[in-house]
């Protein structure tokens, strides 16, 4: 493990966190080496951690958590300022609360596509937390979503999608130069139980998988 100790500490709840990032930061570290410097790899990962340290009522796995978000936020402005290759589409799933829809999107989507293109997931106005019966119908498939949290998206991750899907957020969904824009009209599970839920969830489920194949991503189902 490299000698961390010169950067600034992290605001820690558990020693166990505290040798979780620093782990974390060495695979991160690794992955942009010739994109970012390691202060910048290290004030996001600090800041990602800080960020779900104030929202989240499980610590259980906020070292995972701030790892993943600051792998993506790193990808998308590495996108974003041109150093590195346009290669795997990059989608970004859009709502309101980010915390079903697009959660459900971004699970399909990381399920199917298995590390061969990109995706993230957005709201407007993020919720505290999951919907619970969205976790829960894509648990009876397989998928688990429930590490995720719902986030506000960025103009850096929007700048860096090649498609985004819009679900539900209308004309105040963000509009910017670049990205094609698609429109999903898909019910909002908000307050639904488990039963009506698993309708929207197959739909979105075969929506991701279209998208994919246009994609290239899938072959033709």
């Amino acid at each position: 493990m490299s000698d961390l100790s010169a950067t600034r500490p992290f605001r820690l709840l558990a020693l166990d966190h505290d040798v979780a990032l620093e782990l974390a930061e060495e695979r991160l570290r690794l992955k942009f080496v010739t994109l970012f410097d390691w202060d910048t790899v290290h004030d996001c990962l600090e800041s990602s951690y800080d960020e779900f340290v104030a929202s989240s009522r499980v610590p259980t796995y906020l070292p995972v958590l701030a790892e993943r978000f600051c792998r993506r936020h790193l990808e998308a402005r590495a996108r974003d300022e041109g150093k590195r290759q346009r290669v795997d589409p990059t989608v970004l799933f859009l709502c309101t609360h980010n915390a079903g829809r697009s959660q459900i999107a971004l699970g399909f989507f990381d399920h199917l596509a298995r590390g061969r293109a990109v995706a993230w997931s957005g709201g407007l106005e993020p919720s505290a937390a999951l919907n619970p019966a969205a976790v829960e119908a894509m648990a009876e498939i397989g998928i688990d979503i429930g590490l995720g949290r719902p986030k506000r998206w960025t103009y850096e991750i929007l700048r860096a999608a090649d498609i985004v899907v819009t679900m539900g957020c209308g004309d105040i969904c963000p509009l910017v130069p670049g990205p094609r824009y698609v429109e999903w009209i898909i019910e909002d599970p908000a307050g639904l139980d488990v039963d009506q839920v698993r309708p929207i969830r197959d739909e979105i489920g075969r929506r991701v998988a279209d998208l994919l194949v246009e994609l290239d991503v899938l072959a033709v189902h």
